[in-house]
This record gives structure tokens, C-alpha cells and sequence, in this order.
């Protein structure tokens, strides 16, 4: 028999990392990990999910009991999955990935997000966005309409608006104070 843990906070391949070794330290065999889900074999202890709580509290986690919050922190790992970890976004738009994954009308999933985060999913997958972009022009690798193409922007000029919007500056801006805020340890 199989179960499934969800781990809110778990949203990077370092938070999988870490929730991994706090499974493997307690001796918890896992099946499948994976960003804010854990499938173990067999149900855990009282007792072992005392000390599975603890551990993951140190580390900035939190086992989730609750339907409702469990979907709020599937909503956000897959989004934060498709925006950071892919190397190209999906052609599909949000409203389609979040119903196919998690098997709920895109209305419903809306709601529920909007009433327990109070932002829109639409205002999360933004901010995502917006990180995004930021640490694309802190690694100066990418011009500005390469970043918009990358993050599905319709244009350049609509990434710079909703930058400006967010951040209050341009990217262009933000681009030259990441460069003048890091400097070489040799000129320190």
C-alpha cells in the first residue's frame, strides 16, 4: 500500500534534497519524491510523525493534513515548478496545466486559492514571473526580449510594464544596480 505526505514549502531541488534526508534519517523508505509530495510504502507512526513534524518545522517545512491546504501547496509547486524549473514554459496556459494536473475545474481551484492566500492565482503566477525575470537579468545572459519570449510575454515592452509595475523600476534599471551592488572581494 502506498501513501502520500505533502510537505508545504518544498519547492526547490534543494527542499527535495533536504526533506529526502529528514526521510531517510528517520528511516521513513520513500517511493517517490517530489516538489511538496512524498509517497512512502507504509503509514508512519504517531511517534515517528511527531518527530517527521519537528524535523521538518527546523527546516522551514510543514506537513499538511488539511484537503484544502494540501491543493493550495500543489497549486504553488506546480506553477513554481513550470515557471523556474523547466527550460521552456509550456505552451499551455496556467488555467489548463493547474486542471490537467490536479483533476479540479480551473474555477474552483480559483477560488479556493483566492480565499485561503488572499491573491489571485493569476497575482502568484506574476510574482513568480517577476522572480524569474530578475534572476535572469542578474546572470546578464539573456536580452530583454530574449526573457520575455523565454516567459511567454506577447512583448518586450509588456515584460518592462509589469517589471515596472511590481518592482517600481525597469528592468533595465534593475540590471545596472545588480551590477553595481556586486562587486569583486578584491575591491572590498
Amino acid at each position: 500500500m502506498k501513501f502520500s505526505l505533502h510537505i508545504k514549502n518544498m519547492v526547490c531541488p534543494r527542499c527535495v534534497e533536504s526533506v529526502e534526508q529528514i526521510f531517510n534519517d528517520l528511516g521513513i523508505v520513500i517511493i517517490e519524491i517530489q516538489l511538496g509530495r512524498v509517497l512512502i510504502h507504509e503509514m508512519i507512526s504517531s511517534s515517528q510523525k511527531e518527530i517527521l513534524v519537528e524535523r521538518l518545522v527546523k527546516k522551514g517545512f510543514q506537513l499538511l493534513d488539511d484537503k484544502h491546504t494540501k491543493l493550495i501547496s500543489n497549486i504553488k509547486s506546480i506553477l513554481i515548478q513550470h515557471i523556474h524549473f523547466q527550460d521552456q514554459l509550456s505552451s499551455s496556459n496556467y488555467s489548463t496545466i493547474l486542471s490537467e494536473s490536479l483533476n479540479y475545474e480551473y474555477s474552483y481551484l480559483s477560488r479556493l486559492f483566492s480565499s485561503v492566500e488572499g491573491q489571485t492565482i493569476e497575482r502568484f503566477i506574476l510574482a513568480q514571473k517577476i522572480e524569474k525575470v530578475k534572476e535572469l537579468l542578474t546572470y546578464d545572459e539573456l536580452t530583454i526580449a530574449e526573457i520575455a519570449y523565454q516567459l511567454h510575454y506577447s512583448s518586450p515592452a509588456h515584460l518592462s510594464s509589469q517589471f515596472k509595475r511590481i518592482t517600481g523600476m525597469s528592468p533595465s534599471t534593475f540590471k545596472k544596480i545588480q551590477n553595481q551592488e556586486r562587486r569583486f572581494l578584491d575591491e572590498l
